[in-house]
């Protein structure tokens, strides 16, 4: 199909870059002029596939992105199409010495850049509903998901009740789940807050839920349930700071969102751990740990 040779082809110019390839070399070794090869990655490939996900046809979209430029023939493209294809498969980086050591971390540098093609099917504004920490309250907090600016990798905004912006990393690769981290602390401070997302089995979804873990204000980690509601498809970020965060009492609830309270906010949608002063940590300890929780 068309779309997944161009797709694959996206994906192998923006592998390549981050490994290093300078775009002059891609060039030289697919024997295109680099004007066309950076205009080609950089605009028509990135147009045409954000149209195509918002269910445009793949002929008018790839039409309109060519409109964008003027170096590049929809005839000698679609000619060489798979010749380019092949060529920028044989084409490997060179790692030399320099490459990591932590297979993990390659790994995790690897998602990051491939979900910024996935995540198309997930950008926009949401409202998250979960559990408050300071009350047995709902909590509304805004989100904004999109690919950065330099579509290098996911980037996710989050605008806590006490309107505090934080910006993290999003992880959409595989079609089931998603991964969304931030660093709650001002630096270097690092504590996690992270999402963990099930992602549904069609396109554009308007409901994500998921998990999170984040720490508790005496550091304590605590798991809640969380829901994700797409509020607009804009991925503007002055859009999201429009948006502020709040917690609604149980009284306040209105029908829209009582559903999302009872959901996220009844016992048994979270979980939560303490630290039990003892200088034995023995099994003791653990039943004093449970039995402290439940006051």
């Amino acid at each position: 199909m068309l779309m997944n040779d161009l797709l694959d082809i996206y994906k192998r110019i923006e592998y390549l870059r981050n490994q290093g390839v300078k775009m002059k070399e891609i060039a030289d070794y697919t024997n295109m002029a680099a004007s066309v090869l950076s205009s080609l990655y950089s605009s028509v490939l990135p147009t045409y596939l954000s149209g195509v996900n918002k269910g445009e046809n793949e002929e008018d979209a790839l039409d309109y992105a060519l409109s964008q430029v003027n170096n590049i023939s929809k005839k000698r493209l679609l000619g060489n199409l798979q010749e380019l294809k092949t060529q920028l498969f044989r084409l490997e980086p060179n790692t030399g010495v320099e490459e990591k050591a932590n297979p993990f971390l390659n790994m995790l540098t690897e998602e990051m850049q491939n979900s910024v093609q996935e995540v198309y099917n997930y950008s926009g504004i949401y409202i998250s509903y979960s559990l408050s920490s300071s009350s047995h309250s709902l909590k509304v907090e805004p989100y904004l998901i999109s690919a950065s600016e330099n579509n290098s990798y996911v980037r996710v905004m989050h605008m806590n009740t006490y309107n505090t912006t934080h910006c993290g990393i999003g992880m959409f690769s595989n079609h089931q789940n998603a991964y969304i981290m931030f660093n709650e602390r001002e630096m270097p401070q690092m504590a996690l807050f992270t999402i963990y997302l099930q992602l549904p089995m069609y396109d554009f979804p308007h409901m994500l839920k998921g998990l999170y873990l984040c720490l508790d204000y005496n550091r304590n980690p605590i798991a809640r349930r969380i829901l994700f509601i797409k509020h607009s498809d804009s991925t503007n970020i002055d859009d999201f700071l429009l948006l502020k965060g709040r917690l609604v009492s149980p009284e306040e609830l209105t029908d829209e969102i009582r559903p999302y309270y009872d959901y996220t906010c009844q016992p048994g949608d979270y979980i939560k751990t303490c630290n039990v002063p003892s200088p034995l940590l023995n099994a003791k300890d653990l039943d004093r740990e449970k039995r402290m929780l439940e006051i």
